[in-house]
């Protein structure tokens, strides 16, 4: 996983701003060292310390001067996440750096393959954050992952709910219309669950349904998931819709591309990324300087993830929003390939065509002049030769 984009998630959360009051403090970096540069020498002993070990496994940096200035705000990110969770008493929480070149053992014997990842490890498992660098998501997701599963029952209410659970159970199945030994797979924004079929289920059954079709139709993209969204493509290449939830435009605009997902939900072939604008502010003006748009209003486009070039619908900000049949015909345009990011790359490639036809032609052009000059030449030297005999 690269931290691709733009590298402005750690800004959100190193600036030192100030709500002036106290209780809405943003955190600022108290300048304490709380990451550990991990080597042969002292990884197993620095992660014996700590329940949980966050591990930046980075690329080696040298004398790039933008790679260092990018690289030390990635350690302020984890620096600041580290302090945030420093007071935390359940868990003791470390952080740590693996330098791709340096460290390269220590990365076979833990297990990084993914240079620029960051890697959890608890109870024995190793979970691998996709997010953005940025210290306020990567902490929201370290409180996901070290959330206990077990519920602690202290009165008479939480204990009489326990054993009335099976109620409640039934009262949920029933509400869902599930059947015992039922299994339904809900997509996001998908109103309907598909059940599982071939019950009696085997865990590698369901394991592999899920897996088979772990791609939404419908999926938004959220800051601590965004680069394994973004590596998901098809074909390379997505379909991106960028609308604001809390806007009427925005709100409207969504609806409408919830209705064409359920619509085409059992399209292998259709997968639309959501993005609202709100979710990354920083990285509105990026988008709408690379993608050519608007963000101010709803927008739906394709976009290739190699050289981000893209096709964007046609949408007149003064006019009502594009109807259900209208977006279902210009995504079944892109996916035939009607509508094709790739064409501008076409387009330049014809008209660099046509000028090494023009340079041909002009080559061409010269050749005969040469060949006539030959030609001219070897006229003079047989009239010279006449000449001479006529002497």
């Amino acid at each position: 996983m690269k931290w691709g984009w733009v590298f402005l998630g750690a800004l959100l959360s190193l600036g030192t701003l100030s709500w002036g009051e106290k209780g809405l403090e943003i955190p600022e970096y108290d300048g304490k060292d709380r990451v550990h540069d991990l080597n042969t020498k002292n990884y197993k002993s620095v992660m014996k310390k700590y329940d949980v070990m966050v591990i930046y496994y980075h690329a080696h940096v040298e004398n790039n001067k933008n790679a260092q200035k990018t690289f030390e705000m990635e350690e302020l990110a984890l620096e600041l996440a580290a302090q945030v969770l420093d007071d935390i008493d359940d868990e003791d929480i470390g952080f740590g750096l693996v330098d791709e070149k340096k460290d390269l053992s220590v990365a076979k014997k833990l297990g990084l393959d993914e240079v620029e990842s960051i890697y959890i490890f608890i109870d024995n498992e190793i979970i691998e954050y996709d997010g953005e660098l940025a210290a306020d998501t990567l902490v929201e997701f370290l409180y996901d992952v070290i959330e206990d599963p077990v519920e602690i029952i202290d009165n008479e209410r939480e204990l009489k709910g326990f054993h009335n659970i099976d109620e409640d159970i039934k009262l949920i199945a029933k509400k869902l219309n599930m059947k015992l030994n039922e299994v339904d797979f809900y997509e996001p924004f998908m109103e309907e669950p598909v059940t599982i079929p071939g019950k009696p289920y085997t865990e590698a059954e369901l394991v592999d349904y899920i897996e088979e079709h772990d791609r939404p139709t419908l999926r938004k993209l959220e800051p601590h998931s965004m680069y394994e969204t973004w590596e998901d493509d098809i074909d390379g290449e997505h379909i991106v819709a960028f609308a604001e939830e809390d806007d009427p435009d925005g709100f409207e605009f969504l609806e409408i591309l919830k209705e064409v997902a359920r619509e085409n939900t059992d399209n292998p072939d259709l997968s639309i990324i959501w993005i609202d604008p709100d979710d990354f502010p920083l990285l509105v003006p990026y988008w709408e300087k690379t993608f050519g748009i608007d963000l101010g209003s709803p927008q739906i486009g394709v976009v290739d993830v190699e050289d981000a070039d893209s096709v964007w619908m046609e949408m007149d900000d003064d006019e009502d929003m594009p109807t259900a049949d209208e977006l279902e015909d210009w995504i079944e345009d892109v996916l035939s390939g009607k509508i094709d990011p790739d064409d501008d790359d076409d387009d330049d490639d014809d008209d660099d065509d046509d000028d090494d036809d023009d340079d041909d032609d002009d080559d061409d052009d010269d050749d005969d002049d040469d060949d006539d000059d030959d030609d001219d030449d070897d006229d003079d030297e047989d009239d010279d030769d006449d000449d001479d005999d006529d002497e």
